[in-house]
């Protein structure tokens, strides 16, 4: 990283250590989420990067290939973690950390649970159009009948959970959610 450039040897060590600790911790934090521990370390790197930085920059940086560092960076565009910047005086792609914290954990969230939220209600959706059309097929079926209203109401329940949780989804995206838990100052 060029902003340790000049430092005496030791300070750079010590500065370098306490970094790839927190390089690490991101990692290993990233990862608990479903991103690579290496996608995670990436993140970490370009956090610690004083500006725009180059997949050049990035695979010397991280002694990984250019093709790894473009699908961890593609990975990291498509979460908002980082973004496209234009440099002045140069043609290659430059890409640099979106620093808020917060932000970042909010458009996680929303992106990963309104993909998995949507295929959900698809299916109850589905499944219950069936149900309910099973049950006026079978009406005359007593103990068949009761059977269809239980599983009716269970789906109905859980279509209820996912009507909440895009509540909370577009509490993250609008940004009210800092309302009810608000951000450290």
């Amino acid at each position: 990283m060029n902003d340790l450039e000049g430092l005496a040897p030791e300070q750079i060590e010590k500065i370098s250590k306490a970094r790839e600790r927190v390089i690490d911790s991101i990692g290993k934090n990233m990862d608990l989420y479903g991103i690579t521990l290496s996608i995670g370390h990436l993140y970490g790197y370009m956090y610690f990067n004083q500006g725009p930085v180059t997949l050049d920059e990035l695979s010397k940086t991280m002694g990984m290939s250019k093709t790894s560092m473009s699908t961890g960076v593609r990975t990291l565009l498509d979460l908002k973690m980082i973004d496209k910047v234009w440099g002045k005086g140069t043609r290659k792609d430059l890409f640099e950390v979106v620093p808020d914290w917060h932000q970042n954990f909010s458009d996680y969230f929303s992106i990963k649970w309104r993909k998995a939220v949507e295929g959900n209600m698809n299916a109850l959706t589905k499944s219950l159009n069936e149900i309910r059309g099973l049950k006026e097929e079978y009406s005359a079926v007593e103990g068949l009948t009761q059977l269809l209203s239980n599983d009716e109401h269970k789906i109905e329940e859980a279509v209820k959970y996912y009507r909440w949780l895009l509540r909370l989804i577009e509490t993250l995206e609008n940004g009210t959610i800092f309302d009810f838990i608000p951000k450290e100052t």
